[in-house]
């Protein structure tokens, strides 16, 4: 899956032990800010029935990919579908103009690429499982020959080693239906989209600080709509990243924002995913959730994302700024009737 600032990859061990000790004997789990999918891809592998929501779009092809779509469906026509990707001619477009020769994130070479395959991509009548495999496995290429730090609000100065080979493409790992039942992606707000929610369980891992998502990831979300949009800035950021604001980054906005979908929700069983960075101190968490019961936390020591060993940069790639903190707290505020067989720290 591609590098993300907020990925959950090294606490799906935690996260699937809370979701065990909550739902023994599976059931109907809701993801409402997916992400990467990381989550809702382990719980599909779990057994579980996956709900995966986001509102970015390039989120949303990859909760299609990896919790909507089925192996034995899916593997054999998206095989079929990405030889015939593999061989098309690289032609340099919009997105080699925009993130390979006006900004740097991509080799041109691969830029080339990333043009026809989308261009042929969006010229196919795809099912949309079908076309968020193949988007997702175009997008997982790219991440894994890019040159940046891991977000797109600057890149190198200079090529990153894998910057210079070849992008390819690879097949995405689905998985099977699993035992509870057909698992689904949507695309939507979470506040909104909160009183339609009805699970065994619902998670919850929002956006926490100033950082968006959509600004940090803005290549993904224009390479997943193909809209060529109007850029800005040095980091050709798509020119929707100034007015698409969600509340979640928004230090007076998250409060009432993540108090509304925990109100709204109808399930037994929560779990909030949050970190000692966020604009929410562990006490307010815990006062939000006590309402629906008794509240478990969970902590989780983890180093900070590779930004912060880097330090701060200027466009010319000199160093500008200091090293922050390299460790911060990852909290599981765990609720529901089994919460109290959880252990309190990790």
């Amino acid at each position: 899956m591609i590098k993300y600032l907020g990925s959950k990859r090294a606490l799906l061990g935690p996260i699937r032990a809370a979701v065990s000790a909550l739902l023994p004997e599976g059931g109907q789990v809701c993801d409402l800010f997916s992400g990467t999918s990381r989550v809702g891809h382990a719980l599909k592998a779990e057994g579980y029935s996956v709900w995966s929501n986001d509102l970015n779009a390039y989120a949303h092809a990859l909760a299609t990919c990896y919790v909507q779509a089925d192996a034995a469906r899916w593997t054999a026509p998206a095989e079929r579908l990405l030889a015939e990707l593999r061989e098309l001619h690289p032609e340099a477009g919009w997105f080699t103009k925009a993130f390979c020769e006006d900004a740097r994130y991509l080799h041109p070479d691969n830029g080339a690429r990333v043009d026809a395959i989308r261009e042929k991509i969006e010229t196919l009548d795809l099912e949309p499982e079908l076309k968020a495999i193949a988007i997702v496995s175009l997008m997982e290429a790219a991440d894994r020959v890019d040159s940046t730090a891991g977000v797109q609000m600057a890149y190198m100065k200079r090529w990153a080693p894998r910057a210079l080979k070849p992008l390819e493409l690879r097949l995405p790992a689905l998985l099977p239906e699993p035992a509870s039942g057909p698992c689904r992606a949507t695309r939507g707000d979470a506040v909104e989209i909160a009183p339609e929610v009805e699970a065994d369980l619902v998670y919850l891992d929002p956006p926490y600080n100033q950082h968006s998502y959509l600004g940090n990831y803005h290549v993904w979300e224009s390479l997943t709509l193909w809209d060529k949009p109007e850029t800005y800035g040095v980091a050709n950021k798509r020119i929707d990243v100034r007015t698409r604001k969600s509340a979640f980054n928004s230090r007076p906005g998250i409060g009432p924002a993540l108090e509304a979908v925990i109100e709204r929700v109808k399930a037994p069983n929560l779990i909030v995913s949050f970190n000692d960075e966020g604009y929410l101190a562990r006490e307010e968490l815990e006062r939000m959730l006590s309402a629906r019961g008794p509240v478990q936390v969970i902590e989780i020591g983890h180093p900070r994302y590779v930004g912060a060993k880097i330090g701060i940069h200027n466009p010319q790639g000199e160093k500008v700024g200091t090293v922050g903190r390299l460790r911060n707290v990852e909290y599981l505020f765990v609720v529901g009737k089994r919460a109290g067989s959880l252990r309190a720290a990790a």
